[in-house]
């Protein structure tokens, strides 16, 4: 069986051992989105971030028996038990499916008329030895163990090193597999005076706690450091990652700052075809796809940015104030109805070592422009009312579906002719060879 967990891909290294309001305003209906479950290997991270406090939050979406769940994590500062949580996976379901690139729908009005129909629907384990690990054993290596806790079904150490060989030598006479490649990137953390947070599963306290699933890991911290740690993570992956970061402060967008934080295009008209949820999956992952080449695999792509007060269309609620609570923005009063002073930036990067040599270093801006990926369907008019306008009009959809049909080629890089036999009648015709074409062609 293939074991998976988030962790792995964005901010450590697995090791294993032997109801809001609806706002009107949209004139259509929202239809589709492209949620994180669209790739594989994709790893979520909440950073909820005011000044120099931050609470992460982690989901370990990790397939396989939780006695081999384990995760080691390069953190900024030393974590007292009161700073680390365990915290609820439906939570940050609920922020991706509000922050999703979505596919929307408008309808044509007769042209005959002069009225506009306004219609707008919103959907909606390591193992024991760890923990019983001598501290004197441990200190021969200059491993020191700074903190030992148990939070919610995990058991939890800080540790700190001086030699990264130290701390390589200690974990695996405790039982962990280090990959290859590991000794380097564990070094420039230690340089950092980074400490190491180490998780595992304790099975007993799960079965108590009556959990068949792995919960988010929480941690809040203060530090001048807004960083995500990806690299140790990247020692032993097999290809790239996909890593989508929610970010929740108070002022406005969150950008990279080494890296170029890239917009994708959006407010694209597309196909009908694409209405089926498998055909916009597919699309979406080509356009990104594409997107990633056009940038040489080096970018950070900017999906959502809004208020976190309302949303237009709404592909989910707004969080409401008890979860983003929940989730750690402490500055959300608890109860609160109406707009939430939090504004919500959706980054995915999908990253390699080759392209990514260097942790992710953020910024928050006061831009609080809003953005969203959103793609137009736009449906024909099909009545059958005789007026100088509906003629006008007839006339116009055949290039009209002409332009999505490349529109859609440029974005994804499919077949132009594939295109128009998927999009069927009404689709428009491949268009007259150019006279050199022709030309050409005699000879």
């Amino acid at each position: 069986m293939i074991k998976r967990m988030l962790l792995t891909g964005v901010v450590g290294v697995a090791i294993a051992t032997s109801t809001a309001p609806v706002v009107l305003g949209f004139c259509g209906f929202y239809v589709a989105k492209a949620d994180t479950r669209l790739f594989n290997k994709a790893s979520q991270v909440v950073l909820v971030r005011d000044g120099d406090r931050t609470v992460l939050t982690m989901a370990n979406d990790f397939e396989g028996d939780p006695k081999e769940f384990a995760v080691v994590i390069p953190v900024p500062t030393f974590l007292t038990r009161d700073q680390i949580h365990v915290g609820e996976k439906a939570l940050v379901d609920h922020l991706d499916a509000y922050s999703a690139p979505r596919l929307v729908e408008y309808f044509d009005g007769n042209p005959c008329e002069r009225r506009i129909y306004d219609r707008l629907s919103a959907p909606m384990a390591m193992r024991e030895s760890v923990a019983t690990a001598s501290r004197d054993a441990a200190k021969a290596l200059g491993v020191t163990i700074e903190a030992q806790y148990t939070v919610g079904e995990y058991d939890i150490l800080i540790l700190s090193a001086q030699q990264s060989s130290g701390l390589e030598t200690w974990l695996r006479q405790n039982g962990y597999r280090i990959p290859a490649g590991a000794s380097e990137v564990i070094a420039t953390y230690l340089k950092q005076n980074m400490r190491f947070f180490v998780a595992k599963v304790n099975l007993g306290e799960q079965t108590r706690l009556g959990f068949n699933y792995l919960r988010p890991l929480q941690v809040a911290y203060e530090s001048p450091k807004f960083m995500l740690p990806i690299r140790l993570g990247m020692v032993n992956a097999k290809g790239p990652q996909e890593l989508f970061v929610y970010a929740l402060t108070r002022n406005g967008r969150v950008e990279t700052v080494n890296y170029r934080t890239v917009r994708l295009p959006v407010d694209m008209d597309v196909p009908e075809f694409l209405t089926a949820p498998e055909e916009f999956g597919a699309f979406y992952k080509a356009m990104f796809t594409r997107q990633v080449e056009k940038q040489d695999g080096r970018a950070v792509f900017l999906e959502y940015a809004w208020d976190m007060g309302w949303c237009d269309p709404c592909a989910a609620n707004p969080l409401t104030s008890d979860e983003l609570r929940r989730l750690g923005v402490f500055w959300s009063e608890n109860g609160a109805s109406g707009a939430q002073n939090v504004f919500v930036s959706r980054l995915h990067v999908r990253y390699d070592a080759a392209h990514f040599p260097e942790d992710l270093v953020f910024q928050e801006t006061g831009d609080r422009t809003n953005f969203q990926g959103r793609y137009v369907v736009r449906h024909a008019w099909t009545g059958a009312d005789k007026c100088a306008a509906a003629a006008d009009y007839r006339q116009t959809l055949t290039s009209r579906r002409g332009r999505e049909a490349e529109q859609l080629a440029q974005l994804t890089g499919w077949n132009i002719g594939t295109i128009r036999s998927k999009m069927g009648a009404g689709a428009p015709a491949d268009p007259e060879p150019a006279w050199w074409e022709r030309l050409w062609k005699k000879w």
